[in-house]
């Protein structure tokens, strides 16, 4: 990577983390993909419940082999019933996600199909980490809801084959489809907990 992009990139990254540290939110930045998995482990203490949904960016970053090893208690959903592996998530120790877009000023935004990953993230673990690519902070709340929608959204239509406008067309129509990925929105604004949730913020591409 360009040195100046770099550092530009890193900018940026600590002007989010200010916008989380005033939403009661504690931020990262990880200059590689190998310091995001050693800063996420570290959050992760031995022996710990460990549950997530389906975060294409904690597999790209060595995170879900990590998880399991015989140090921790992975809740492996694709391994359980579907309605067995929500209800262990609720209860877990650590969740793990990525976002679809955070803001400049720290607001996170996600969008769920089935709702197990915003409800997770929402409330039930005791600590959510979400590992966020450099590529998926935007200016301002309007165009976050914009890239989770017409970046995303389509995005894991085609990664799931879900058939769907967005799937066909390659940005959003708002649709009623049955197979909709769109059903729930979570806007993370504020933690009332404090040293509950966490982002790290990678120097890289990742996820959708």
């Amino acid at each position: 990577m360009n040195e100046n992009i770099a550092k530009r990139n890193e900018a940026l990254a600590q002007t989010v983390i200010k916008g989380l540290e005033s939403r009661n939110m504690t931020g990262y930045f990880a200059a590689t993909k190998e310091e995001a998995l050693k800063t996420a482990l570290s959050l992760i203490p031995e022996n710990s419940s460990v549950a997530m949904g389906g975060c294409t960016t904690a597999h790209e970053i060595g995170l879900v082999e990590s998880l399991q090893g015989e140090k921790y208690n992975f809740i492996d959903r694709d391994k359980m019933n579907p309605r067995e592996a929500l209800l262990a998530s609720y209860d877990a120790d650590i969740f793990i996600s990525s976002a679809n877009a955070v803001t400049s000023d720290g607001i996170l935004v996600n969008i769920d199909g089935n709702a197990n990953r915003v409800s997770c993230i929402a409330q039930g673990p005791r600590k959510v980490i979400f590992i966020i690519g450099i590529n998926k902070i935007c200016p301002d709340l309007d165009s976050a809801m914009k890239r989770a929608r017409n970046i995303a959204a389509p995005a894991n239509a085609q990664r799931f084959n879900i058939d769907t406008p967005c799937k066909k067309a390659g940005k959003c129509f708002d649709c009623k489809s049955p197979d909709t990925i769109c059903c729930q929105f979570l806007i993370t604004r504020f933690s009332r907990h404090a040293g509950r949730i966490h982002v790290i913020l990678v120097n890289d591409i990742l996820g959708f």
